[in-house]
């Protein structure tokens, strides 16, 4: 083996080490009872007995901004990946110098910072004179996460036959069998993708959030830890949640990549 194969290894699975090592490192010291990260007291499953309703020994906020997490970024996934959906359809059948300023004003929201984004959002409802609560977080989330799903089906749409929709029309199907039953399934690769992706991002964000909650005491994970952090420490709870959370996405993957890859098989 050359020197470049091994160095290119090693690059690898250094990487992958300086990845995941914390994550590990979380997992491993959520199943003992210490307060503070890297002190180990002894093996216990305490933290993730907590975490279930009725065990949470300081108070329910980590269970509610769980709760308040999944249910918005559930909501805003699903909302994005059909309007993504559709506007990757509407974009794809655009033709030249249209087609390439609705694909650079959807990749703009992308690269714009999530500072800007939310503080633009935030003084847009005050403007519109909209109560900031989940409603405004929802339309938050939606507004950043089309975009991803533009991104994963137009290449989908690229790979499909372009005549198959036509060809649905002309044998009797009205535009919209003729979408759900031929566009769909051909894309359905691409919106199971850009919904994965929007709803990890929903999951993940902060900024956004945190401009465009209010003042109605609506916490978010991210929320939540931003503001246990500023109290002075983090509740041993988030321990066992996070490692959770990563093994959950990381099984969802799993089973995402699996049958694709059957797919790909038979075909």
């Amino acid at each position: 083996m050359s020197i470049k194969r091994i160095a290119a290894k090693a690059y690898i699975w250094l990487l992958l080490i300086v990845l995941y090592a914390p994550i590990v490192f979380i997992a491993i010291f959520s199943f003992t009872e210490a307060k503070s990260l890297g002190n180990w007291t002894g093996f216990s499953t305490a933290l993730y007995k907590n975490l279930f309703p009725g065990s949470m020994q300081n108070s329910s906020g980590l269970l509610s901004a769980v709760q308040n997490t999944l249910l918005i970024a559930l909501a805003a996934s699903i909302v994005a990946t059909l309007l993504g959906t559709i506007a990757a359809i509407g974009i794809y059948h655009l033709k030249g110098r249209k087609k390439n300023v609705m694909n650079f004003l959807n990749n703009i929201p992308m690269i714009n910072p999530d500072i800007i984004t939310g503080v633009s959002l935030f003084l847009l409802f005050v403007f519109l004179h909209i109560s900031q609560g989940y409603a405004t977080v929802i339309l938050a989330h939606i507004t950043f996460c089309t975009p991803y799903v533009v991104l994963n089906v137009l290449p989908k749409l690229s790979q499909k036959n372009p005549n198959i929709y036509e060809a649905a029309l002309d044998l009797g199907a009205t535009p919209m069998q003729a979408l759900r039953k031929v566009m769909v399934p051909a894309l359905r690769p691409g919106m199971i993708s850009g919904f994965i992706l929007s709803f990890t991002m929903s999951l993940d964000d902060f900024a956004v959030t945190f401009f465009t909650r209010g003042t109605i005491g609506l916490d978010t994970l991210s929320t939540y830890i931003y503001a246990d952090a500023r109290k002075g420490g983090l509740t041993p709870e988030l321990k066992p949640l996070m490692t959770i959370l990563f093994l959950v996405i990381l099984v969802v993957l799993l089973v995402i990549n699996i049958r694709q890859s059957k797919n790909t098989a038979k075909r």
